[in-house]
């Protein structure tokens, strides 16, 4: 299905199932085919579930525009408002959950039902006292440089056949640029969440994938523990991609969640 924002970017996105809602958001150059077990999977147990491609990202359209991570959290905003959405389930991998750290930010969490984090450290920076920030190594004298090369391999397990198929026709039928995107990049990677997700008053999950080779799993109790509601699971045997290396893992530690919650 197809968007229009406000400034003018078409952005398409999946809305399948009845039920309580779930906002899916991918990571940087990411598709949204990625989540296809947790699509299929939350549908059956009676959610509808809206799986978005971001600007610049997979099929929705590259854009100079709005390359910043607010203006990201305010598509998601108008996309709940054109659905007449409220009290979504938000789940996010790596940018997708900054984008949604970006929107409880702008608007607070009081009409957000949960929010998952999906491998993804609220600062990206790694400074003195915060030693979580991507891959270990990146500070603010060589994040702009390092930012400029390729992150390398995302995964350490492999991801289903079925999966690496849908995902790669995605990425051959819309190649993300790297170059276009690289402002908001470093936008994103300049943020510091941690003061918003101490006011979340929604449940919030951190799902973290113990081999991930960009962010230190050690962050996510950490982290969890800033939330009123926060909790963290550490997925084993998984990279970044927690959702596709890991999907039963995956999915029952979300489903544990929801139920838990009463969600």
């Amino acid at each position: 299905m197809r968007f229009k924002t406000s400034d003018g970017v078409r952005l398409e996105y999946d809305d399948s199932g009845q039920g309580p809602v779930v906002m899916i958001l991918s990571g940087i150059g990411g598709s949204r085919v990625i989540w296809r077990d947790q699509v299929s999977a939350l549908v059956d147990a009676g959610y509808r579930v809206i799986n978005i491609d971001a600007r610049n990202q997979g099929a929705s359209e590259h854009t100079k525009k709005g390359l910043r991570i607010s203006r990201h959290a305010m598509d998601l905003r108008e996309i709940c408002e054109a659905l007449d959405i409220h009290q979504p389930i938000l789940i996010g991998n790596s940018m997708g959950a900054s984008t949604m750290f970006a929107y409880a930010s702008l608007f607070g969490t009081q009409d957000v039902a949960a929010i998952v984090d999906v491998d993804q450290s609220p600062k990206m920076i790694n400074e003195p006292g915060w030693k979580y920030g991507f891959k270990g190594e990146v500070t603010w004298d060589n994040f702009p440089d390092i930012l400029k090369k390729p992150f390398g391999k995302s995964t350490y397990h492999k991801l289903r056949d079925e999966t690496y198929a849908v995902n790669k026709k995605a990425q051959v039928e819309h190649p993300y640029d790297p170059a276009l995107n690289l402002p908001f990049l470093q936008d994103h990677a300049s943020q510091d969440w941690r003061d918003v997700i101490a006011e979340f008053t929604c449940p919030f999950l951190i799902l973290a994938g113990e081999k991930s080779p960009f962010f230190d799993y050690h962050y996510a109790p950490e982290v969890a523990s800033l939330a009123a509601k926060g909790e963290y699971q550490i997925i084993k045997d998984s990279g970044h991609i927690v959702m596709a290396e890991q999907p039963v893992a995956f999915n029952q530690a979300l489903f544990k969640f929801l139920k838990e919650n009463d969600l």
